[in-house]
């Protein structure tokens, strides 16, 4: 590696930290022929250029979590033959059951889903170290290496990550919300449980024994991406407003008036926002903002989009982008980091090397529980959410790399939460004119045949300007 890195992980970071669900991924489909040595040379490179990708976890004598690339090994890279388009989503699955080695190996690892003209690249990443964006700049940056193998590295200047000296001064939490997050420390710090890497494993295993993530792949072609931004121009209404509406409207045709339809999170890029700037360097730089929106069944998908968006847009501002980093900044890291260990503490088993003392945390109504009540996220048995959308908009790459095509992306987005909490997370990502949606959703929450059912409506609504 071309440097040594060393520095503490974030409170915003803990939040995702050790957690068994929280990844992100990326599909790069490349037409041409791609090798194995031609990707493991461009992701030598690639991992060159970005700290974060160099990195593992480790934690102090004081039970703190710190980034260090010292002893990292090189990121993995596996080679799958690819028999379709969808290939990639039983690849992707089966690596979400594989645990990540945080004390050995970076957080990353590549996925070559091959075949002789088209092949399908996916990153796959924990939460911690990245956000949606940052995968697509990856993906580009693997995109320029595998076009001109000889390209030198451009190493990327360190950006910083988002904490209290990054986010602009005139932000600041009142007096009596700070005063409130000290008491839940000072209660919290009697009472505080630390998780490991041991604790993640044993989370990790009964996670993935219990719930099942399903994946519904919508790939745009160039006409009906063009359709679909035509359609929402002529109704004046942004691209975003209309996905989600079409989705939430949708999902209530479908399942009817259910009491999380209308719970409704997107997800905001706060790289731009930040001093400095984050710009295009790898990190957690998002957040989710969060309304209530009843679709109105009586009024078409684009009055309904118009009304969604006049509605999100009052939202849309930096008190509310950074309310949840700076509550973060606040509280103890630790309680932010035991969420999954309280939430989903009760399905680790017997047989399991830290059953008591997750097990015993999780049924503890202490002040973990009672703060992540408050917000009704204290119980799988609730959802939160009906619709998450996570745009990363239209990304300006070129289309030619050499003799290779970067023919589309695909975006899994990733979450700080448990999937069966949420009805239907909705992912979307536009490059080489064409868009492509990613559904993702829990079966123990919804079936994969009423997923299909809602996909079919809401495209039906986007894609057909008269649509009602």
């Amino acid at each position: 590696m071309n440097k040594n890195y060393k520095r503490k992980i974030t409170a915003w970071e803990r939040m995702l930290n050790i957690s068994p669900y929280s990844v992100v991924s990326m599909i790069v489909r490349i037409k041409g022929t791609v090798t194995e040595d031609m990707l493991r040379n461009a992701v030598t490179k690639v991992q060159q250029r970005h700290s974060l990708l160099q990195v593992r976890i480790e934690m102090d004598e004081n039970q703190e979590f710190w980034f260090t690339s010292e002893g990292v090994e090189l990121i993995p890279v596996d080679v799958i033959t690819r028999v379709d388009n969808n290939t990639w989503i039983e690849v992707y699955n089966q690596a979400c059951r594989i645990s990540f080695e945080f004390d050995k190996y970076p957080l990353t690892r590549i996925y070559l889903i091959q075949s002789e003209n088209v092949s399908d690249v996916m990153i796959f990443c924990h939460h911690v170290i990245c956000d949606g964006l940052s995968l697509a700049f990856i993906a580009r940056d693997l995109m320029e290496h595998l076009g001109d193998s000889g390209k030198e590295v451009e190493i990327l200047t360190d950006v910083f990550p988002m904490t209290r000296q990054t986010i602009p001064e005139e932000h600041e939490l009142s007096g009596l919300i700070t005063k409130l997050l000290e008491r839940i420390n000072s209660k919290w710090k009697q009472e505080e449980v630390i998780f490991d890497l041991e604790d993640y494993e044993n989370l990790h295993e009964a996670y993935w024994k219990n719930f099942t993530h399903s994946t519904i792949s919508i790939e745009l072609t160039e006409e009906e991406t063009n359709r679909l931004i035509k359609n929402c121009k002529a109704n004046k209404v942004t691209v975003n407003s209309a996905i989600t509406a079409a989705f939430i409207g949708a999902q209530k045709i479908i399942q009817g008036d259910t009491p999380h339809n209308s719970k409704v999170a997107v997800a905001a890029d706060l790289r731009s926002k930040l001093v400095p700037s984050a710009g295009e360097g790898m990190g957690f730089y998002a957040t989710v903002v969060d309304l209530e929106y009843k679709y109105n069944l009586k009024k078409s998908v684009w009055d309904n989009a118009r009304s969604f968006h006049k509605k999100i847009k009052k939202l849309y501002n930096n008190q509310n982008f950074f309310r949840n980093p700076l509550l973060f900044t606040k509280l103890e890291a630790s309680i932010i980091e035991s969420k999954p260990y309280k939430v989903l503490g009760h399905i680790v088993t017997s047989d399991q090397s830290r059953y008591e003392k997750i097990s015993s945390f999780s049924k503890c109504q202490d002040t973990a529980y009672n703060l992540f009540k408050r917000s009704n996220s204290h119980s799988i048995e609730n959802v939160n959410i009906g619709t998450a959308v996570t745009n990363l908009t239209r990304m300006n790459f070129p289309k030619l790399y050499g003799n290779l095509e970067l023919d589309r992306l695909i975006v899994l987005p990733g979450a700080g939460f448990p999937l069966v909490t949420v009805n239907l997370v909705v992912g979307v990502v536009t490059c080489s004119n064409k868009m492509s949606l990613l559904l993702d959703f829990a079966e123990e929450q919804i079936d994969t045949n009423t997923v299909q059912r809602i996909n079919d409506i809401a495209l039906q609504f986007l894609l057909e300007a008269d649509s009602i």
